[in-house]
Formats: C-alpha cells, structure tokens, sequence
C-alpha cells in the first residue's frame, strides 16, 4: 500500500506539495525568459503545464519525448517517442530549455545518465533537472526506509513478496531483480558531475534533502 505522505495524486500529500512549490519555482523562471519559448520536456506528461498553466499560450511550445506517444489535448503541445539518452532528432540549441522530473535516475546505470545528460545539455540552452536523492532514507520509488542501501539479493527478494510503493509484486526472480536494477538514485556529487555547469539545489522535507535539482538558466 501506498502511505499517503508520499502519493502524488492526492494534492494534500507531502509529495504533491513539494512537486507544487517546484512548479512554481520552475513557472517564476520561466517568466523571465524572453517569448517565444521552446521547451522539450524529457520523459513528462502534460499534466504538468496544465498545472503551471503554459498550455494553449500561441508564444509557448511545447514538446514532450517519452518512450510511447501520448495524446496531447493542447495545440502549443507536441508529444515524440524517443529515446532520453539519443535525441538525435533534435539539433544542439533547439530548445530554450529542458525540463525533466524524476526520470534520470530511470535511465540505467551511470554510463547511460552521462547520455541522457549529454543530450540535455546539447539540444537545450538551459535545463531544469530534477530526481530524488540517494540519501533520503525513505526510497521514493519502492517507498521503504533505507531500500537503496540493502543487498540486490533483498531488494529482489522484497520485491518478489511484496507490492511496495509504486513498484507491484513481480514473482519471477529476474524481472524483480530488473525491476530494482532499473531504478539508480543519484547523489549531489554524482549529479553535479553529470551537469557541471549546472547549479544545484536541494528540496527538503524535514530538515532532510529529498530531492536534487540542477538548473542552468
């Protein structure tokens, strides 16, 4: 079961409230930026600028790239199928920014995020990158105290047995272990090396980091 604190659907969580003050933030950079704006979100939904409220602005487009097409409801809003870390369909600098919100750490293991970080960097001027961080000490996927830090050999085992957070029970062996191996939380040492010319700053929740992000503007 999902505990309430940490479910993003539900606008009073914890969670939504954190993603909402980030909205706003990213929505107060974003209006000082001169019009027209292009923007390539890497790996989002368009919920999200409904919520920031940059749909159907003739002076605002927007193009999300995901692993599948989705159905855009907006005429300022494009959706891709594409790959985070091969965006050779877009040229460097086509974008004033890129945003992306909790993806890079979905990518694969480091040698994969320095692609994805790579081509964020290249097609866009500036960038917003957000994801969780590795030493918060409720894992914000599998939604479990220090998740990250047991063995694979638990993790797997857990994962198996149990639907824990968002990740449902996988009783084959191997897709549980692929399913943990899948998700790689990043530290602010790891983060800024994939960004170096990148600013960091951190959310907290309890007087505790949450969340990283890295933005150049």
């Amino acid at each position: 079961m999902l505990p309430n604190f940490a479910d993003n659907r539900d606008p009073n969580s914890l969670a939504s409230r954190l993603r909402a003050k980030r909205n706003e933030q990213f929505k107060s950079l974003l209006d000082s930026l001169p019009r027209p704006l292009r923007i390539l979100d890497v790996g989002g939904r368009q919920t999200v600028w409904e919520t920031v409220k940059l749909v159907d602005q003739p002076d605002v487009h927007i193009t999300i790239l995901n692993l599948e097409q989705e159905e855009c409801r907006h005429g300022n809003v494009h959706s891709v199928v594409g790959d985070a870390r091969d965006m050779r369909g877009f040229h460097d600098c086509q974008f004033d920014i890129v945003y992306s919100n909790s993806v890079i750490e979905h990518v694969g293991a480091i040698d994969q995020m320095v692609r994805m970080a790579s081509e964020v960097r290249r097609v866009g001027r500036r960038y917003f990158v957000q994801t969780p961080y590795r030493y918060f000490p409720v894992e914000p996927h599998f939604v479990f105290p220090m998740f990250q830090f047991l063995p694979l050999s638990i993790r797997t085992l857990m994962v198996q047995n149990f639907n824990l957070g968002w990740i449902a029970r996988q009783p084959d062996r191997k897709q549980a272990a692929n399913e943990v191996r899948s998700i790689n939380l990043l530290s602010r040492r790891e983060l800024q090396s994939l960004f170096p010319d990148g600013q960091m700053m951190e959310e907290r929740l309890l007087g505790l980091t949450k969340s990283l992000i890295i933005q150049k503007f």
